[in-house]
């Protein structure tokens, strides 16, 4: 964007932001508005791990293959022959691909990485599925385990050919994705994902375009729509300290609630990876953001309030 005054971003906003992500060991961060590039910081070049935004970036190349009809939602852990180290109690192979996409199967088997609630789960099969929400490894590794033996494709090989290369991504290498995971505690593996900041901005385009790139609907409007709706709203999170807000949770998505999902914040959503990883979606304001970190770098909190540094200069000069 030449001139971001007239875009309706003052100069002075965007040069606090930059002022405050010089503070930080942010490695890269992009800021699209309107599908241009309103501001660019650090190498946004570089491919990092992005931590737990691949349970995002996993959520959207799921809506194709729930269209088609190969994944399906009320399909439990028996139906598909899903089970894990030590076993799963029947009442846990009740859960539902739904139930594991809103991160409310009930199940609390260990899962192969931590990074999660687990420390705060109730014990097993003392939950049943769909009726409580806990941010848990399990349910998203096996998600991972899922579609690849629901669609028979490897997650790399769909994310290259579904998004990769329709998105025209500039750093996306297949050969330098690995998964992860101790897999004598679990037998589903983390599926880690390797991606650069301007490629991870690519699909929160996309995902601002209601799935659709350059014409061409690359994932299906209405699994964009349920994606991104709080399944489970704010005061309903779990451990009971999420709830002092924002967020709620969609599909793998986390989802502005609430008292917070208003003005600019409105039907804003976002992923969130450990160590300050992030893609943030805003569509009261065609405002997309990328941000990438090296190592644990950028506490999630600093993110946002650098994010709304931005959003509120943008405020301050015009309606949101």
């Amino acid at each position: 964007i030449r001139d971001p005054a007239a875009a309706g971003w003052p100069q002075a906003g965007l040069d606090a932001v930059r002022a405050r992500l010089a503070n930080t060991q942010t490695t890269g961060f992009l800021a699209l508005s309107g599908g241009r590039v309103l501001m660019e910081y650090g190498d946004v070049q570089s491919t990092k791990v992005v931590a737990s935004v691949r349970k995002s970036l996993l959520s959207t190349l799921f809506g194709n293959y729930v269209a088609s009809g190969k994944i399906r939602l009320d399909k439990t852990l028996l139906d598909l022959g899903i089970d894990d180290t030590g076993g799963l109690s029947a009442a846990e192979k009740e859960a539902t691909v739904r139930d594991l996409l809103s991160a409310r199967s009930g199940i609390y088997h260990a899962a192969s990485n931590g990074g999660d609630d687990s420390a705060s789960a109730p014990a097993r099969s003392s939950v049943s599925h769909g009726t409580y929400f806990l941010y848990n490894n399990w349910d998203f590794n096996a998600l991972g385990t899922i579609f690849e033996k629901e669609t028979g494709k490897n997650i790399y090989d769909a994310f290259e050919s579904d998004l990769a290369r329709p998105l025209v991504m500039q750093d996306f290498d297949r050969a330098a994705q690995r998964k992860s995971g101790n897999l004598t505690r679990s037998m589903h593996p983390a599926y880690h994902i390797r991606i650069s900041t301007r490629d991870l901005a690519r699909v929160g385009y996309l995902m601002l375009r209601e799935g659709k790139w350059s014409g061409q609907q690359l994932v299906p409007r209405d699994w964009v729509k349920e994606m991104t709706r709080a399944v489970t709203h704010v005061d309903q999170m779990n451990p009971p300290r999420r709830r002092n807000g924002p967020f709620g949770y969609g599909y793998l998505w986390w989802i502005w609630d609430g008292k917070w999902a208003d003005g600019p914040y409105r039907g804003a959503y976002t992923a969130i990876g450990l160590g300050g990883q992030h893609l943030s979606v805003f569509p009261a304001l065609d405002l997309v953001i990328a941000h990438e970190t090296h190592g644990l770098a950028v506490p999630h909190r600093e993110f946002f309030d650098i994010v709304d540094v931005l959003i509120r200069s943008r405020c301050n000069s015009a309606p949101c």
